[in-house]
């Protein structure tokens, strides 16, 4: 199949397209450079030139394929709510064009958005939690789904590898700019996490799968505590590890502080079952410890 892949030259879509067309799927992806279209010819992809903003190129891609896998997302998370509405226009923008076709249109949000119970791990069918904006997202694939498109929802964790880590990069940058490690509390909230190259794999799965209204977790450790995250970047920056209050989160990180302090466990036993989907690779604190802290 002819996939149309946004973000395909970002951190999840350069695996996620070299699994494709190993696969034997073509890939049309998303760039708004040279050097990206550059980087997709040298793997065998074709090229769109465009960005999430410009909707009309996004409605071309989608018209010119078998489907979409929508993987773009503005990351600059100081202005989060502005980038979730940004999501919500570029989603029903390809939704628009898929309309009455049956294609599969695979979207991308996070694991977060689902809300936990009594401190379990949420789940695919947990409901969504109110306090994230993320919500315009699922909202529209709702939208989308009850009109007939088939689409379909990749939820991720902090998804990693040496390089990169989800939010926890911004953990580390802040630790190094202070000089010190912190987590919140008794630091025992939890984020799940994930593997990225078994994360492109799951992505690859959902697209061939095609269930219409389906949701997965692109999740592989359940939780990973905060007090540990903290630890292995005091370890890798050399600098002290300690607690804070949850009042003095917001003015130590900034837009993270009310993300920081969040207890998001999350299971993924039904996308497992759903998709013969079997995670592997380091985890989390493995990578924070192989991770080049000079880099920083």
């Amino acid at each position: 199949m002819r996939i149309f892949v946004t973000g395909a030259t970002g951190f999840i879509g350069t695996p996620l397209v070299q699994q494709l067309i190993a696969a034997g799927h073509q890939v049309l992806g998303l760039t708004r450079s040279q050097a990206g279209a550059e980087a997709l010819r040298a793997v065998g992809a074709e090229v769109k030139f465009g960005n999430i903003e410009d909707l009309e190129s996004l409605r071309q891609g989608a018209a010119d394929s078998d489907g979409v896998i929508h993987l773009a997302f503005n990351h600059d998370f100081s202005r989060f709510q502005q980038n979730c509405d940004d999501d919500r226009a570029a989603i029903l923008a390809m939704g628009e064009v898929l309309l009455g076709s049956n294609r599969p249109f695979v979207i991308t949000s996070g694991t977060a958005i689902a809300a936990n119970v009594d401190g379990k791990p949420s789940t695919e069918d947990s409901p969504v939690a109110t306090w994230n904006p993320r919500g315009a997202s699922e909202a529209a694939v709702r939208d989308l789904t009850g009109r007939g498109v088939n689409t379909s929802v990749v939820r991720l964790p902090q998804v990693h590898d040496p390089r990169r880590q989800g939010l926890v990069p911004y953990v580390t940058a802040t630790a190094k700019q202070k000089g010190v490690s912190v987590y919140v509390g008794d630091g025992g909230n939890r984020w799940p996490a994930a593997h990225i190259t078994s994360v492109a794999t799951l992505y690859r799965l959902a697209f061939e799968k095609a269930e219409p209204g389906a949701i997965y977790h692109a999740v592989d450790e359940e939780g990973v505590s905060m007090k540990e995250i903290a630890e292995a970047i005091g370890r890798g920056l050399k600098v002290p590890v300690k607690s804070i209050t949850p009042e003095e989160a917001p003015a130590h990180f900034g837009w993270l502080g009310h993300f920081i302090g969040h207890d998001m466990p999350s299971s993924s036993a039904i996308t497992r079952q759903k998709l013969n989907w079997t995670p592997t690779g380091p985890g989390l604190i493995a990578d924070l410890d192989a991770m080049d802290y000079s880099q920083v």
